[in-house]
């Protein structure tokens, strides 16, 4: 089978794999879609806390089912799944705590296991969610969907609240959706022109440039130490501000705007916990992140494409597309 491997950063390879052998509890999956991340880039540039080399990468996947074992799941061949990427231990503290996906010993395809670019997976029948109405392009952008929905979550958003997002990018997108399902009162930041149109046409204020209008809840999907270090600046007395991005390194803040406010400052990661829910949303067309592709290519084309994504000006989400094995 294809199997496309970023040995280390900056250096991808092409190389034919064996298929893999699925364990008793395990589905073997042919991968149809797989969407890029911001933090793909970050692990391509050797820019991202959590990846390990060698690595085949692809963490946002939509699948075909080749094979599966009898289960309670309903899960069988031919069904169209999303595949959650989180391997938790279900052991440590966190997990004890029913919060698997700050798992001590977490692992995520893709990023520490081996993940979606290549033409077969084995995963856990557990990690399927299945749709026969979505398409492999929305089944495939479930996970960015549901940092959103965790973040909205974390927030604690209530009805009327005011919310400034900022950053339009998949994540940005999917927290103004979240926020504005919760009752929300959502604005967003985005210097880029085309995103800001995006945010338009979801009926939401797209700025430019900040304003004086303070908000309730801020939420930062840039992934940019600058901007993150100027959201402290968009929060209201009381408010909260959530780091839906994340950097390798440090940021700051002003310490006495920080407690003269007596801001709450929240952190937030994708939850398989939302799958099911954002599937039901999808279906029944009160979210569709449809939109957000803007970039197309196949999966043979990783090598030589992929690493001039991320100066397109125009980029909103890149989605991979794999075919049949060769």
């Amino acid at each position: 089978m294809r199997q496309i491997v970023l040995r280390e950063p900056g250096k991808f390879e092409k190389l034919e794999a064996d298929p893999p052998r699925r364990g008793s509890d395990e589905a073997l999956v042919r991968i149809r879609r797989i969407g890029v991340c911001g933090s793909d880039f970050k692990g391509f540039a050797g820019a991202h806390p959590a990846y390990s080399y060698p690595r085949v990468l692809g963490h946002e996947m939509s699948c075909e089912v080749m094979e599966a074992p009898a289960n309670d799941h309903g899960i069988r061949a031919g069904d169209r799944c999303a595949i959650d990427p989180y391997l938790s231990c279900g052991k440590c503290r966190a997990c004890r705590l029913d919060r698997p996906n700050c798992c001590e010993e977490l692992r995520i395809l893709g990023i520490q296991t081996d993940g979606g670019m290549q033409s077969f997976l084995s995963v856990p029948m557990s990690l399927l969610h299945k749709s026969k109405r979505l398409s492999f392009d929305q089944l495939a952008l479930l996970e960015p969907l549901s940092v959103g929905a965790q973040a909205v979550q974390r927030s604690g958003v209530q009805r009327g609240e005011q919310v400034l997002v900022v950053g339009a990018g998949p994540i940005g997108l999917a927290v103004m959706q979240f926020a504005s399902a919760t009752g929300g009162v959502v604005r967003a930041l985005e210097i880029q022109e085309q995103r800001r149109a995006l945010v338009e046409k979801l009926g939401i204020e797209a700025l430019a440039s900040p304003d004086n209008k303070l908000a309730d809840v801020v939420f930062d999907a840039t992934g940019s130490p600058e901007a993150m270090e100027n959201s402290f600046n968009y929060v209201a007395p009381g408010g909260r501000i959530v780091f839906a991005g994340l950097i390798k390194g440090r940021i700051s803040f002003d310490d006495w705007q920080f407690h003269r406010r007596e801001m709450t400052v929240l952190a937030t990661r994708g939850n398989l916990r939302h799958f099911p829910r954002i599937i039901r949303m999808i279906e029944k067309g009160e979210i569709d992140p449809r939109p957000w592709i803007t970039d197309r290519l196949e999966l043979g084309e990783v090598p030589q494409r992929f690493q001039e994504l991320p100066g397109r000006q125009t980029l909103v989400k890149a989605v991979i597309e794999v075919g049949e094995p060769d």
